[in-house]
């Protein structure tokens, strides 16, 4: 425990490069192989970090501005990830949830129940979130611990669903996305997309980002897009010109940067994904593939991602002040909206109309329900002794705080006996499916 505590307390951008060069040694690469392709893997992360800071940075005082421009009068303050992350782990439920994950891990690849390793330690806070949600309103440690466990299954499974697609779509060979945050949006997308395909005339809307460039020209291009759209956001925050076309280029240059660091990511993980499909030849002829899983950071970048995100900045804003019982105002968290839409692109197959829609629908939503379980989230940051802002009554945050997986699963379990059986079942019925679906590939390989 003492050793994990360390290695994550590191950070990502060191605990990659260690995991990420052991695991490579594990899997019969070269220690210079592997150890180089760990040291890829941190420099992509750090230059992805500081990208997406500079994002952070520069929409967080424009939409606080934007706030302050429309006298929204909201008492509950979207006080950002960093927030939910450290009071997760600072919980009963965080201090056990990375043995209890590499447990579930190792149980489910032996099971042949997944074919994701989820080296994503860092991001087992997700899962450590709705464990404490659950422990402290049922005042049981164990079912907060059984909550985080059923979490987890599932992301794993919807990894593991999506992952052909992140490849195809995001570019990022050998790669799924485990992450508790952008997974839960998997289904809804799926319901959603299904939903306009049977709509005459909408169905019908092409919007992808290489069509958006060819109907265009110049003016489809990610930069372009994105300069335009920040220089729309730093005029509705009511920035001076100076601060308008600062904005502008900064937004344009993150939908430019965000892909090349994730290309980076991807040079330092193909020398560790080659190895594992040949672990995998070689120990397990009728296995099917494994996927390394990772921070869905690495997906961000896709150009219908960020254009869609950069869109519903000012609309989120928009609808904190118009939608019928919301009380979150959006702030410190405006700039997960990408995480949200990362795992949505590839169903709707890089379409940003349809991308727009459906994260139109997720962040409603999630509005209302970081508003329902904002008494909690406040309670587990007066528990890890967080500071709450002044003014703000209540805290709540965007990306786990408005996550429709984790309010269903602890508005289940709060009814203890029949939500746990009603969760097993749905868990164990993924997991089946799930390995189904993996025999089923491997008697195709056998073939």
């Amino acid at each position: 425990m003492k050793v994990l505590d360390f290695i994550v307390s590191l950070g990502a951008s060191v605990m990659m490069p260690i995991i990420l060069t052991i695991l490579g040694l594990l899997l019969g690469a070269k220690f210079g192989k592997a150890i180089r392709s760990g040291l890829t893997v941190g420099i992509g992360f750090i230059g992805l970090n500081l990208v997406i800071g500079m994002l952070s940075d520069n929409l967080g005082p424009a939409a606080q501005q934007m706030v302050e421009r429309t006298g929204l009068n909201l008492t509950i303050i979207d006080v950002g990830w960093p927030a939910a992350a450290a009071i997760s782990f600072a919980s009963k439920v965080g201090a056990l949830i990375i043995p209890l994950g590499l447990a579930i891990n190792i149980v489910m690849l032996l099971t042949r129940t997944t074919r994701t390793v989820n080296i994503d330690i860092w991001n087992y806070w997700h899962f450590a979130f709705t464990g404490a949600l659950v422990s402290a309103a049922t005042n049981s440690l164990v079912l907060g611990l059984i909550a985080s466990a059923i979490d987890m299954i599932i992301v794993m499974v919807l990894a593991d669903l999506t992952g052909p697609n992140v490849e195809k779509f995001n570019g990022l060979p050998g790669v799924s996305l485990p992450h508790g945050f952008s997974a839960a949006y998997v289904p809804i997308a799926i319901v959603i997309n299904k939903i306009i395909d049977m709509i005459p005339g909408i169905k019908d809307i092409e919007a992808d980002p290489e069509s958006l460039q060819q109907r265009f020209g110049i003016f489809g291009e990610p930069m372009i897009i994105g300069t335009i759209l920040g220089i729309i956001i730093g005029a509705l925050a009511g920035y001076d010109v100076r601060g308008v076309l600062n904005i502008g280029i900064t937004m344009g240059a993150a939908l430019v940067l965000i892909p090349k660091m994730a290309a980076m990511l991807m040079e330092g993980l193909i020398p560790i994904s080659d190895a594992a499909q040949e672990f995998i030849q070689k120990k397990f002829k009728t296995q099917s593939k494994l996927f390394i899983g990772l921070d869905s950071a690495v997906a961000i970048g896709h150009p219908a991602s960020m254009a869609a995100s950069l869109v519903l900045v000012p609309v989120t804003v928009f609808l904190a002040g118009v939608l019928p019982g919301n009380r979150v105002l959006p702030f410190a968290d405006l700039a997960v909206i990408p995480f949200m839409l990362c795992m949505i692109v590839p169903v709707t197959k890089g379409n940003v109309f349809r991308t727009l829609i459906i994260g139109f629908i997720c962040i409603s939503v999630g509005l209302l329900i970081a508003t329902n379980m904002a008494p909690l989230h406040t309670q587990l940051a007066i528990d890890a002794q967080f500071a709450i802002p002044e003014g703000a009554t209540m805290i709540a945050s965007i990306c786990d705080g408005a996550n429709p997986l984790v309010w269903i699963i602890l508005r289940l379990m709060e009814t203890k006996a029949i939500g746990i059986g009603l969760l097993a079942i749905v868990a164990v019925g993924l997991v089946i499916f799930n390995y189904k679906k993996g025999q089923e590939e491997n008697k195709s390989i056998a073939a």
